[in-house]
């Protein structure tokens, strides 16, 4: 398994996007940074899905200090797609990695190839 670090920015509840404006949603992933501009009563709910149906895997509350997470470790896990809904923001960047499985190469399936003496 291999990954790539990306942004991507959010202006409007719904799938998120590879890219802002663009129609490519993105695919298993995990975020890594959570960003958003400062409001009164601003809020953002990420989920594990297509709509807001969804399992609910962040959610937050914030004000005019606006958001800035780093999320340790491997981030928060999107098996599908991830569905935002925000309200009281002006826009939200998320830092993802998409996960991207390759089959195993054949020498990582081979035996050892050291003699047994070694």
């Amino acid at each position: 398994m291999s990954s790539d670090q990306r942004f991507t920015r959010i202006t409007s509840t719904g799938q998120v996007k590879t890219i802002a404006g663009g129609s490519t949603n993105i695919g298993p992933s995990r975020i890594t940074y959570i960003q958003a501009k400062g409001h009164a009563s601003g809020q953002l709910e990420l989920r594990n899905s297509s709509d807001n149906s969804g399992d609910l895997l962040f959610q937050a509350h914030f004000g005019t200090e606006g958001l800035d997470i780093y999320v340790p470790g491997d981030g928060i896990r999107f098996d599908t797609t991830i569905h935002a809904t925000i309200s009281g923001t002006g826009s939200v960047t998320l830092g993802y990695t998409c996960l991207l499985y390759t089959s195993p190469s054949p020498r990582d399936l081979s035996t050892s190839r050291m003699p047994s003496s070694a």
